[in-house]
């Protein structure tokens, strides 16, 4: 008769236990070279980004800033190529102020001035003082008449040379002076023509009185015979 076999068969299983001190599992040796090249390519980046003096990343680099680096900069040009006003107008102050005093010359050789007077009441008592002893009366109504209408002449002439030559100064002085954003100002330059005008007037009617053309001395009649 055939014997059972009553032990209990023996199987076996795959080992668990863990690898030998030394060794290296390779699913973890893959994952610590994948981890190992993305910090690398991370370093690379950084290292390619600029960098300021301080080692930190330029704000140039930045695309949120940069746009209002360059409008900070561009408001900064505007301002300074904008001309400041009050400048402006502390140089038209002078020659504002020159053309006023060019019309106000003009108008004091057309009507004459107490500088005139005083020069023709000085030539008067000068004549009389020559003629006292006695002289002709031509000589009469030339030292003490035809004296004082000359000096009076002479002195409006001045004035009217004056007007004449302000005036001329003002209207030429944009161009000889240094460049300026706006035009000289219209009302600067109609006071200046005024001036220039009364100048020009004030001179020519001086002459006229000086060389006795718009009326002569008057002459003495002969006397009658006895």
């Amino acid at each position: 008769m055939r014997r059972m076999n009553t032990s209990p068969s023996k199987t076996t299983t795959p080992s668990t236990t863990t690898p030998p001190a030394g060794t290296t599992d390779p699913a973890e040796g893959t994952a610590d070279a994948v981890t190992e090249e993305a910090t690398t390519q991370d370093s690379l980046v950084k290292d390619a980004e600029p960098k300021d003096a301080t080692g930190t990343p330029s704000d140039a680099a930045d695309p949120a800033t940069a746009p209002d680096d360059l409008a900070e900069q561009s408001d900064d040009e505007d301002e300074d190529l904008e001309p400041d006003p009050f400048d402006e107008a502390r140089q038209g102050v002078g020659t504002g102020a020159a053309a006023v005093v060019s019309a106000a010359l003009g108008v004091v050789a057309l009507t004459g001035a107490w500088t005139g007077r005083v020069a023709a009441e000085r030539e008067t008592l000068i004549g009389q003082i020559q003629t006292a002893g006695g002289s002709s009366a031509a000589q009469q109504i030339s030292e003490i008449y035809g004296d004082a209408w000359h000096t009076t002449a002479l002195v409006n002439g001045v004035f009217a040379v004056l007007a004449l030559l302000v005036g001329a100064f003002v209207l030429v002085r944009p161009a000889f002076g240094a460049p300026s954003a706006k035009p000289q100002p219209t009302w600067i330059r109609a006071v200046a023509l005024a001036g220039v005008a009364l100048g020009v007037l004030g001179v020519l009617i001086s002459v006229g009185m000086y060389f006795d053309l718009f009326a002569a001395l008057p002459t003495a009649g002969a006397p009658a015979a006895g």
